[in-house]
């Protein structure tokens, strides 16, 4: 057999970064010929979190495998041009990569691997004469949404902008159901929109786009593209201990709840409210009767580019007497190791912002949830999982974090008790999404034999 090394380029935010690296990880499994050097694109806006990660990813390559490389490049500015700018700086990493291993024994260079965001390092790729991939870390329907737009806008002049607050539908073909427009994800709706454009129209010039997703979970999207090549390998997740020794006070509490009686909420790393909106989910908590774990977090983090950070003292936001109240029925956190929540037997429902990499935990983990998206295109996400999979329930589908709406507490219980509902059939789908979630990965699944057919094109396409 051939040894072949890949390159992978992931755009520098947690949320691409790791999902990129896992399925790196992912791929090494599958073929012992096989090698990769991720190239991380540094820029002076990097989130902590990003650094922490790829650190200790890095502390840890020894005991991953010797066939999987980080490297990071040198620091640039952050703006629209930013990937542009590193082409030299990945010519020159890939050039010392194919210099040092030159020898009969040592790996041909495959290919690249490049983020949805990256693709002017597709370029770079072919003045090393390789193919290049494109890693979509979302969902297929939201890979078909973007290509549905660039080819409108290019076609029909589409703007997105005109259907911003409108009640019109778009009929995407990813979907079976119209797509409301006033769901579309805010970065189609924002300047970052002809850089988004940019990069979707460079998807066609690769030999296919690898998605983080499953066949079984998606199969109306996956089946509707009929020029993209398309490689739903996933669920890709990070399931790893991160953070849960140091949370040990919140797993303990956990364990002694009843099973599948909890409520978690849980935003993401950007996710916020202001102190409206935190009195009306605890009115709803309190109201609801449930046990809930709710993951409060403060906005803007001091000196952190788009990051949440930790409460000093909670009881400044929540209504005055709520945590006495609620000593024996829930837990106000600040952080929590949001994988190692969901895997455990309490949790009976996720309040959640719907960041798909949340999405496919929840459905691993068979827990449902109920859909509060805030930014991104974490609406379309929550369309997706409500109208088109039945995999949900709304709290509210078109809220947006910037807009200001306060959703009232009595929406809120609304959704909290539809989620916690025992014996709903949305309930028992997502615990049959589960176990096909993981029959995916598994030797003779949809995303197992996927992966293999990706593996088998990139050792045929060497000389």
């Amino acid at each position: 057999m051939k040894k072949a090394q890949l390159v992978f380029i992931p755009w520098p935010d947690i949320g691409h970064l790791v999902s990129e690296v896992e399925a790196a990880k992912l791929l090494l499994t599958h073929h012992q010929q096989l090698s990769i050097t991720v190239l991380i694109l540094n820029h002076s806006s990097v989130n902590p979190k990003v650094h922490n990660y790829i650190e200790s990813q890095q502390a840890s390559l020894s005991t991953i495998s010797n066939r999987l490389r980080i490297i990071d490049l040198p620091k640039g500015e952050t703006d629209f041009s930013f990937v542009e700018r590193q082409k030299p700086h990945v010519k020159e990493a890939v050039l010392k990569i194919t210099q040092s291993e030159s020898n009969i024994e040592s790996p041909q260079l495959a290919g690249f691997v490049v983020d949805m965001l990256c693709t002017p390092i597709i370029d770079v790729a072919n003045e090393f004469g390789v193919p290049s991939y494109i890693f979509f870390p979302s969902s297929a329907a939201s890979l078909g949404l973007l290509h549905y737009v660039q080819k409108i806008h290019d076609e029909e002049k589409f703007d997105p902008n005109e259907f911003k607050d409108s009640d019109a539908t778009l009929p995407v073909p990813s979907l079976v159901n119209p797509f409301p427009a006033k769901l579309m994800p805010f970065a189609i709706l924002s300047r970052e929109f002809p850089f988004l454009l940019n990069n979707a129209r460079r998807f066609r010039e690769t030999k296919g786009i690898m998605v983080n997703t499953f066949l079984e979970l998606e199969s109306h999207a996956i089946e509707s593209f009929k020029m993209l090549p398309v490689y739903p390998v996933g669920p890709i997740l990070h399931l790893g201990s991160d953070g849960t020794n140091a949370h040990q006070e919140i797993m303990q509490w956990l364990d002694d709840q009843p099973p599948s009686s909890v409520v978690f909420l849980c935003f993401g790393s950007m996710g916020s409210f202001g102190e409206d909106q935190v009195k009306e989910i605890a009115c709803a908590l309190e109201h609801s009767g449930h046990r809930f774990l709710w993951s409060l977090r403060r906005s803007p983090c001091p000196g952190i580019l788009a990051s949440t950070c930790d409460y000093e003292d909670p009881q400044e936001v929540l209504p005055e007497g709520f945590l006495d109240r609620m000593a024996g029925v829930g837990k106000v956190t600040g952080w929590s190791p949001q994988a190692a929540v969901l895997a455990h037997p309490a949790i009976g429902g996720f309040v959640s912002h719907c960041g798909w990499n949340s999405v496919l935990e929840s459905i691993w983990f068979g827990v449902p949830i109920a859909a509060w998206p805030m930014y991104g295109e974490q609406q379309f996400n929550a369309f997706e999982m409500v109208m088109e999979l039945g995999l949900a329930v709304e709290i509210k589908m078109d809220y947006r974090n910037e807009s200001g709406i306060i959703v009232n507490c009595d929406e809120i219980e609304r959704g909290i008790r539809g989620l916690m509902e025992h014996d709903s059939e949305k309930r028992k789908k997502v615990k049959e999404m589960s176990e096909k979630s993981r029959m995916a990965l598994m030797d003779g699944g949809s995303s197992y034999f996927y992966l293999d057919g990706l593996i088998k094109e990139v050792i045929d396409n060497l000389a």
